[in-house]
């Protein structure tokens, strides 16, 4: 009996070692003539602050911030030797108010020179906050935010808003020694509209009166003090050495765990 169409003998057969594809397995001119997809700019990532392509000011900001924290890891370990070691040194890099102390518990003759420099750095990152807040608004405090735990986004919501409503007696607030992080209340006065005249005038006063304060207080506590801070100086450089160990097994870390979440992305 003749076999009828679409029989067994009709299918087709793909023969394994055939290098051209069944018409039905070919992709579409269209696919195969298609671009591969563009990588996507380090900028254009929807965790920066920024939206579009970032300016100049923009990136001044962005790497301002990169190397302020990496200032503060550096200078970490080095606080704990030099805050009796050089306090004056402190002071100049830092504005170290334990610095300032010690300079008047000591009696250093160099204390008017170490509370300038202390002064001056102290001044002298406030800046990148108050530009980087007039520039990205909200998203600079989202990004300093990103991984941190509810009870703390809470805290930086309240203290943004505090910001926002009183200005002037927020930056007051944020330089005594009480948890209101300067870092979220200088942006947030900035998205609140202040000027730049209002803004130095206010941070330079504040500057003023706290460090004098600090080395008063050193002058004040005299040589009850003096005899804790000779005593600290001669285990300082063991706990600056273990502060950096410190330091280093927190970045070794930190860059292990997130070793396995990029490759899984």
């Amino acid at each position: 009996m003749p076999e009828q169409p679409g029989g067994p003998d009709d299918r087709v057969h793909r023969d394994p070692h055939a290098d051209d594809p069944l018409p039905s397995e070919r992709l579409p001119d269209d696919a195969e003539d298609a671009p591969p997809a563009e990588e996507r700019e380090w900028w254009d990532d929807p965790r920066m602050p920024w939206k579009g392509k970032p300016g100049r000011w923009d990136l001044v900001c962005w790497f301002g911030i990169m190397f302020m924290g990496l200032y503060s890891l550096v200078m970490l370990p080095l606080r704990a030797y030099l805050v009796v070691a050089n306090p004056v040194l402190q002071a100049g890099l830092t504005g170290s108010r334990s610095a300032l102390v010690v300079l008047g518990v000591t009696d250093h003759p160099l204390w008017g020179l170490g509370l300038v420099l202390g002064i001056l750095s102290l001044l002298k990152f406030q800046w990148v906050y108050f530009l980087a807040g007039r520039l990205w608004g909200r998203g600079l405090i989202d990004m300093m935010l990103t991984g941190r735990s509810a009870r703390t986004r809470r805290i930086a919501d309240r203290v943004e808003g505090l910001a926002r409503r009183y200005g002037i007696p927020a930056i007051i607030v944020s330089y005594l020694p009480i948890p209101l992080p300067t870092s979220v209340v200088t942006p947030a006065v900035a998205i609140a509209g202040m000027r730049w005249r209002t803004f130095w005038t206010t941070h330079i006063l504040c500057t003023i009166v706290l460090q004098s304060c600090w080395v008063a207080l050193g002058f004040w506590l005299g040589e009850p003090a003096r005899v804790v801070v000779e005593g600290y100086a001669r285990i300082s450089l063991w706990v600056s050495l273990a502060l950096l160990v410190v330091v280093v097994v927190t970045v070794v870390v930190r860059q292990r765990r997130q070793t396995p979440a990029t490759s899984q992305d």
